[in-house]
């Protein structure tokens, strides 16, 4: 007798596939994403080019007036360098600059031999990087705002505004250049015009008058109430000696006030507008 079908068809058992194997691939190379196309490029270091003194408040004065234009420019990689005396040396703080563009921003108050001879020879030295040399901070408005309020400190006040007993002398380093001598003149006739008074400059070295001199001028003038502006940058054995001629009315030095910043990142956006190209070294008159 014949077995019946089942009424449905047995499923067919199941069987397993060899597993498939990728063929070998050769990864493409990993290449750096570049950065977007028109992105700007990092802006020059600014090199704040200090004279240098024994005297240990220099530095940290310079120190305190580079925070202040840093807190004006955050971001802006800001340098500390000095012709001569204190580190970092400029040739030292160049040499970390090996292939940047930079900007030096003389801590000078005028056209002497420093700003003339020593910041071009130090930049020639050091063909590596692409230098800029901005003008020196003197003379400009800024810095009679900031003389004015130094005065301020120092006892005056604007009831001495046209008084015949007073006069300022506007206390100098002093250099054996014709331009420096007259980028101070020209500082003194600005904080005249500020003060209403008198202001005559003297300097401490290499030019006449000094501070003594000009205050026993003044004095045979009938101004028996002088001041004496302290046109330096930071305290030194210069500002001191100065200083002294008048001690109760002696202001101090221009150090880090919020005008002398100012004049810091002003001095360097003019230097990088000029048309000169980045690797070439350009020393800018005075305005």
């Amino acid at each position: 007798m014949t077995e019946p079908a089942p009424e449905h068809p047995q499923a067919p058992r199941p069987t397993t596939a060899p597993p498939r194997i990728p063929r070998p691939t050769t990864a493409a190379p990993q290449t750096p994403t570049p950065p977007p196309y028109g992105a700007p490029a990092p802006a020059p270091v600014l090199v704040a080019v200090a004279h240098g003194s024994r005297d240990p408040q220099a530095p940290r004065t310079v120190r305190a007036l580079l925070d202040r234009v840093r807190d004006l420019r955050p971001g802006l990689d800001v340098r500390l360098a000095h012709i001569e005396l204190n580190a970092p040396l400029l040739p030292d703080t160049l040499d970390g600059l090996r292939g940047a563009d930079a900007v030096l921003v003389p801590l000078l108050l005028g056209r002497g031999h420093h700003v003339k001879r020593d910041l071009p020879a130090a930049t020639a030295a050091a063909p590596a990087v692409r230098t800029r040399i901005a003008e020196p901070l003197g003379p400009h408005p800024l810095l009679v705002e900031a003389l004015y309020e130094r005065l301020l400190d120092a006892g005056w006040t604007p009831a001495d505004r046209g008084d015949p007993r007073t006069a300022v002398v506007l206390a100098a380093a002093g250099s054996r250049d014709p331009d420096s001598a007259r980028d101070t003149r020209r500082t003194a006739r600005l904080l005249a015009a500020r003060l209403g008074v008198p202001v005559v400059p003297a300097y401490a070295s290499a030019a006449a008058p000094t501070v003594p001199a000009a205050l026993r001028a003044l004095a045979a003038h009938g101004r028996h109430r002088a001041f004496v502006a302290s046109y330096f940058t930071a305290p030194g054995r210069f500002a001191s000696a100065c200083a002294a001629a008048v001690p109760h009315r002696a202001a101090a030095p221009l150090g880090d006030h919020p005008a002398t910043a100012r004049l810091v990142l002003h001095r360097y956006d003019r230097a990088l507008s000029e048309n000169a190209p980045a690797d070439t070294v350009t020393l800018l008159a005075s305005a």
